[in-house]
């Protein structure tokens, strides 16, 4: 089955066609990154007004990459949440349009489920179920445990700040430029280890996260001059790893899964990574960079599977349906 995928949840632009659910026969995207730079965070009339200038040249962009037309097309897919209300309009409404005009099978899909599904595009066997899957990302951090496709159980989440919200403010607080994940992570490697110590939020007994501590914590350590910025982005990007990867070694041993699966854009951090594959105590998948950021690929691998499995959205289903895709 191949299909073409849109997502436009935030501040990409993006369109691919997937064949199968795992094999990627083009995928573009056109970041809004720069136009958002200057305000430090994403705007979202100008994320909206963006994607509506885009949508048609991206999709135009990804059949001409994959070298097939709308002839060739089996099926369409696009986000339908959680993001931007007037983003995800954009892409949704296109993605259906192209569908009823095609009568083609359509399928709406959580953005957060397709992060996940990007573990499927890398090359190799696939993933083993059970699952237990750490979705991190500017908006959300969860822990999902996955037995087989389409059958996930939410154990806990973020009580407040996402780590990838928790980056981008602290960055804004070290006086870096918007995004501030990969600026925190380029100014942590010109530090290393020093005398200031950040807090770390176990919530011990619970499978939950919190960062807004941690953040507060960034706050009084840059006012109060207590290390140079470089350590405070050090100490404060090893706060939020060791959590991370102290969480799921645990889980992940308690509940005797057979691999970790990490997602989201903050998952595109190296020091993550790094620890996540050497804490964990069972093998770890993480797509690569290009892959955790949002892309319409993993939207695209997303479709493939539940299309597959005969599932069908209906056309007149919109963005603000229910879409609780981990308590399924």
């Amino acid at each position: 089955m191949l299909v073409l995928a849109i997502e436009s949840s935030c501040d990409e632009t993006a369109a691919a066609v997937v064949e199968g659910g795992t094999t990627i026969h083009s995928t573009i995207v056109a970041s809004q990154v720069d136009l958002h730079a200057k305000y430090g965070g994403i705007v979202p009339e100008v994320a909206s007004r963006e994607h509506l200038r885009q949508i048609a040249p991206v999709v135009r962009e990804a059949f001409s990459e994959a070298g097939c037309s709308l002839d060739d097309i089996d099926a369409v897919c696009a986000t339908r949440g959680p993001g931007l209300a007037g983003a995800l309009l954009v892409g949704y409404s296109t993605a259906k349009a192209i569908a009823f005009g095609r009568d083609l099978p359509f399928l709406g899909v959580n953005h957060l489920e397709g992060h996940v599904y990007a573990n499927w595009l890398v090359e190799g066997p696939p993933p083993t179920f059970p699952a237990l899957c750490l979705v991190v990302s500017g908006g959300h951090t969860d822990l999902i445990l996955m037995r087989e496709h389409g059958q996930y159980e939410r154990l806990g989440g973020t009580l407040d700040d996402a780590a990838g919200e928790a980056f981008d403010k602290s960055g804004r607080l070290l006086g870096l430029p918007f995004p501030g994940g990969p600026a925190i992570s380029k100014l942590a490697a010109t530090a290393g280890p020093s005398a200031l110590r950040l807090p770390r939020a176990w919530l011990r007994g619970t499978c939950d996260f919190s960062f807004s501590g941690l953040k507060t914590a960034v706050l009084h350590a840059v006012r109060e001059e207590r290390a140079s910025p470089a350590e405070i982005a050090w100490e404060f990007q090893e706060a939020v790893v060791d959590v991370l990867t102290g969480k799921v070694s645990r889980l992940a041993r308690e509940l005797d899964v057979a691999e970790v699966l990490v997602a989201g854009g903050v998952a595109a951090n190296g020091r993550l990574r790094e620890e996540m594959q050497a804490r964990s105590p069972v093998p770890v998948r993480i797509p690569p960079p290009s892959l955790c950021t949002d892309n319409a690929a993993m939207i695209g691998a997303v479709g493939g599977h539940r299309l597959a499995l005969g599932q069908r959205s209906p056309l007149n289903e919109d963005i603000f349906s229910t879409n609780d895709w981990a308590r399924v």
